[in-house]
């Protein structure tokens, strides 16, 4: 079993919630990365999505885009983001990291030696924005030759019988986005995601965690009434931004922040 199905099994067998948190590769600058993953581990992470930063990331909002353009700005590719993955389990051998980016980085070094690289990376799993799973084979058998897990996506707008087709492909989670639009979207509707994981459950056995829009405590609390856990990304972006004048702050300031959503998703049911 791959270190991200142990985690999210034992959380589920804990009958807790899982929470993913996303930071950008090399934003604000690649010295920081490392400090922000372990940082976010000890404010209560339980897996770690670390972006790649692209020149045009479509799904992402104005948080990550700009965060993409800072990393981009700092000199990152593909292959430093994974020196960061590998810096990082030098000294935590036990949290999953899955990447997250668009497939144009993938293409350019060859999925074979992609694969081969995060897994020596320490890499667990991989979201491919703009990769549909139709054309997904090139890339999907290479990662799971490695046993690295390929995360697909399922958005308000996807149909039963298309939501049936990504399900056949998807392994690790699947990651619903919580509403229509880019990352760090407002007006999250807990009760429309609700609705829709109700029928997905029905479909897969894999866990449901949800993304896009989740700003804080009181949103994941609220959407991990109905998921098996959340994603946070853009609300934790932002703080690195704010922060960026004294990068040194940025890990401390990352640990509080995680810590106060985890600590609401860890509250007994009312």
């Amino acid at each position: 079993m791959s270190r991200l199905d142990s985690r999210l099994a034992e959380i589920r067998q804990a009958d807790r919630k899982a929470l993913v948190t996303f930071i950008t590769a090399g934003d604000p600058a690649p010295e920081i990365t490392v400090p922000a993953l372990h940082a976010l581990v000890r404010g209560g992470a339980d897996v770690l999505e670390l972006g790649i930063p692209f020149s045009d990331p479509e799904a992402e909002g104005p948080t990550i885009q700009a965060a993409s353009e800072r990393g981009l700005a700092q000199g990152m590719t593909l292959r430093k983001v994974l020196e960061l993955a590998s810096a990082f389990r030098e000294q935590d051998s036990h949290t999953p990291v899955v990447l997250m980016g668009y497939f144009n980085s993938i293409l350019a070094m060859g999925c074979v030696r992609f694969a081969a690289a995060a897994a020596a990376s320490g890499v667990d799993g991989l979201i491919m924005v703009n990769l549909p799973p139709e054309e997904s084979a090139q890339l999907k058998g290479p990662l799971d030759e490695q046993g690295i897990r390929m995360i697909f996506l399922v958005a308000p707008t996807t149909t039963e019988s298309r939501a049936r087709k990504i399900i056949e492909s998807a392994s690790g989670f699947l990651y619903y986005v919580s509403l229509k639009g880019t990352t760090g979207s407002g007006n999250l509707d807990a009760g429309a995601v609700g609705e829709k994981l109700v029928w997905l459950r029905e479909l897969t056995p894999l866990p449901l965690l949800v993304g896009f829009g989740i700003k804080d405590g009181a949103d994941a609390r609220a959407v991990s009434t109905f998921s098996d856990g959340v994603v946070v990304g853009s609300a934790l972006v932002d703080t690195m931004a704010r922060q960026s004048a004294d990068p040194a702050a940025i890990p401390d300031a990352l640990a509080a922040q995680v810590e106060e959503i985890r600590l609401a998703l860890d509250q007994p049911p009312a």
